[in-house]
């Protein structure tokens, strides 16, 4: 083959990707047959134009037996940005086929919270292993965020900031940042600190580079600042940067002085991520619910929810049992109660996700719980009430009983209107007693929609006199 036609093989990296921004199935395959016939040139010509993140989607797309491979082929093009670009489950399978040394290596180019993500998923024996084999500085720095919660401001933060003392002039700030090479070389604000290492404000880039040199930076900070306790949750971290429209934050320890920051590229992964949570809690898949996750973990986080499903389930059950005469004398019964049971089970799963992200998002307090409640109990009664109004008549005209009609009409309203009460008020009790609302709540909230569904729907039955 030509140097013109190898070079023509080569598609451009845009045709890497489709319209939606997702790599091509077919640009995929062919670095992976690349790789797998041992073209390696090929393959890294195929890659080279990619950012750090394509690069990591396309370890994740390969197959668990192509990833070493591919890695191979691509050599030195997976390096640390790639790393912490990939999915942690992927990542911590690589990282497993490598020296401690080489992921030393890799830990020492990322930023400190990069590097404590990347290690804090190995055993501790591996992560004693790595740490020894980095630099003492790197070492210091990433065993004292280890020492933090997980999900926590101290593991997220990031040590390389740039803190200068009040009574500085500007000029003095400006040839301090162009004069020394040791300084962090991405940041968007300056902090401001007292002797004792408090931060007492912060100056944007902009303010300095607006400001005359004979200024001080106390005359052209900003004194309100947002200060990050280093042993806060994420999510709640994640909340301060949306409600104060934040770029970068400080964060103090217990005795408020500063150790690092925080800024908005890390929290817009920990927003996804507590999103993602959330909706997999609720459906009771795990915290992770990943598709690299192994499939024993994945057993294990989904399987204890559907044994306590299996428990509610028979709770319903025992309800249906309770009128098993009825339903052998009509029915027609055993037709219409899931209908019943189905809907109010819907009502109760959109009332409770909407009141589990009021939670999570802090738009639901003590101050207006109630007001939440009520409000939710008002848009229950209308939805009651116009699914009664549909399946009563519906009921009247096709199985020709006005009584019938009359029965799943009410059974229905009462059953959306209890689902709405159990999709606020569980949640809300979990909260309440500290425990995390999108756990557990599908589970309770399904029990009640059902096991109600079917008393009142079969209880109104039989006792209207519409079983013979």
């Amino acid at each position: 083959m030509s140097e013109s036609e190898d070079i023509a093989a080569v598609p451009e990296s845009r045709n890497a990707m489709d319209k939606e921004n997702r790599l091509r199935p077919d640009f995929v395959r062919e670095v992976l047959d690349a790789a797998a016939d041992g073209d390696d040139e090929k393959a890294r010509a195929l890659v080279e134009p990619l950012h750090p993140a394509d690069i990591a989607d396309l370890i994740e797309l390969a197959a668990a037996d192509e990833r070493e491979g591919l890695v191979a082929a691509l050599a030195g093009m997976v390096d640390a940005d790639v790393l912490a670009e990939m999915n942690e489950h992927v990542r911590e399978a690589l990282l497993d086929q490598l020296e401690p040394q080489q992921v030393a290596d890799f830990a020492a180019e990322l930023d400190t919270d990069d590097a404590v993500a990347m290690l804090e998923d190995l055993t501790e024996d591996e992560q004693r292993a790595v740490l020894r084999a980095m630099e003492p500085d790197d070492r210091a720095a990433i065993e004292e965020a280890l020492t933090y919660p997980e999900e926590s401001a101290g593991r997220l933060m990031q040590r390389d900031l740039i803190a200068v003392p009040a009574h500085w002039k500007v000029g003095q700030l400006i040839d301090y940042l162009r004069s020394t090479d040791e300084l962090a070389t991405d940041f968007w604000e300056i902090f401001v600190v007292s002797p004792d290492h408090h931060p007492v404000g912060t100056c944007k880039l902009s303010s300095i580079l607006r400001s005359p040199r004979s200024s001080r930076v106390s005359d052209v900070m900003m004194k309100e600042q947002t200060l990050i306790p280093v042993d806060m949750d994420q999510e709640e971290v994640a909340l301060k940067f949306q409600k104060y429209a934040l770029i970068s934050a400080a964060v103090v320890d217990g005795a408020g002085r500063l150790v690092g920051m925080i800024t908005v590229d890390d929290v817009v992964h920990i927003i996804q991520e507590e999103a993602s949570e959330d909706v997999l809690l609720l459906s009771g898949a795990g915290e992770e619910g990943d598709i690299n996750e192994p499939v024993g973990e994945s057993y294990r986080a989904r399987v204890r929810w559907l044994m306590a499903n299996l428990v509610t389930a028979l709770v319903a059950s025992s309800v249906i049992y309770m009128f098993e005469s009825s339903i052998e004398r009509l029915a027609v019964l055993a037709v219409l109660m899931p209908i019943v049971a189905g809907v109010g089970g819907n009502a109760g799963t959109q009332t409770l996700a909407v009141t589990v992200r009021a939670i999570a998002t802090n738009q639901l307090t003590e101050s207006n719980r109630w007001r939440a409640v009520f409000r939710e109990m008002r848009v229950a009664i209308l939805n009651g009430l116009t699914i009664a109004v549909l399946i009563g008549v519906a009921v009247t005209f096709v199985l020709g009983s006005a009584s019938l009609g009359a029965v799943i009409a009410a059974a229905m309203l009462t059953n959306i209107v209890i689902a709405g009460m159990a999709g606020v008020l569980v949640p809300l009790a979990l909260e309440r007693y500290g425990a995390d609302p999108a756990v557990a709540s599908s589970v309770f909230v399904t029990m009640v929609t059902d096991s109600m569904g079917f008393l009142v729907f079969l209880g109104l039955a039989s006792a209207s006199g519409l079983v013979p």
